[in-house]
């Protein structure tokens, strides 16, 4: 059964699209007071309408993760006006399909600091929270790409690698301060990031042909994540895909390693060297 999250806080970063307006969506179901956050101002207040317009008890924060200081501000602003969080969602992030030979240190730095360094910041201002209140929940979305290999995303696993270290290291320090903490890979899910994602040499359409399985949607991966949630599980991974070939990255390394070299043969079987 779903916890009732009635008399809960939540922040999401990341929100007002894909798994972050379906987490909204499924916690907003449950009676949870939701703090959204996204740089995309528009789509933001366009989601946080909707939610509102079925019952919802949700407000708007036009936040940019890099930005630490816009992040202290999102977090210490919700605690003040509400006296608690029980939730803070690291969610928002950006993908980059690229061989590292083809990804540039602007690149790089993109990834790093939305993927990597808004996690950090988003921890950086609710940990102490949170611990002082002697409750409270983090959730980092990693991917599925922070498992195993990750052909043709290297700069974008070497982010998701970091955020998964980084949430292990924190649950076991967290545990005594009465603080959880998860870590969410979910594989493919049909949202935005899909169609955000910056492509160098690499068509979109052929990539996703090639895809070893078809993205879940994102209401699926919500219900999926809060279910881990609730359960406290540190690890969320969510489709059958994932969970295998991470569990044979794990216990079978090398042929993790030789599914990756199949897979960027694969891939640049379709590389295009006009871009």
């Amino acid at each position: 059964m779903a916890k009732d999250l009635a008399g809960k806080v939540a922040i999401i970063t990341g929100a007002a699209g894909g798994i972050g307006r379906a987490l909204a969506e499924e916690m907003a179901q449950r009676g949870c007071y939701l703090v959204l956050a996204d740089i995309n101002a528009e789509l933001l207040e366009n989601t946080v309408a909707e939610l509102c317009a079925t019952g919802a008890r949700a407000e708007a924060k036009t936040v940019d993760v890099r930005d630490a200081a816009q992040v202290q501000t999102l977090i210490e602003a919700a605690f003040q006006e509400l006296g608690r969080i029980d939730y803070l969602f690291n969610n928002a992030g950006l993908n980059l399909c690229a061989e590292i030979r083809d990804t540039t240190l602007d690149d790089w730095n993109l990834l790093i600091d939305v993927n990597l360094r808004g996690v950090v910041h988003g921890i950086h201002a609710v940990y102490p929270i949170m611990c002082e209140q002697g409750f409270g929940h983090i959730v980092n979305t990693a991917s599925a790409a922070g498992l195993i290999p990750a052909a043709a995303e290297g700069a974008y696993a070497a982010t998701k690698h970091a955020v998964v270290g980084l949430s292990m290291a924190l649950r076991a320090e967290a545990e005594a301060f009465g603080v959880k903490v998860s870590v969410v890979c979910p594989g493919l899910v049909d949202t935005p990031i899909l169609d955000s994602t910056k492509y160098v040499k690499f068509d979109p359409a052929v990539i996703r042909k090639v895809a070893p399985e078809k993205p879940i949607p994102p209401r699926k991966a919500a219900r999926l994540i809060l279910r881990g949630i609730d359960r406290n599980q540190f690890f969320v991974v969510l489709t059958v895909t994932t969970h295998a070939l991470w569990r044979l990255h794990r216990y079978v390394p090398a042929a993790s390693m030789l599914v990756g070299k199949i897979a960027i043969g694969k891939f640049r079987g379709f590389r295009r060297e006009d871009d």
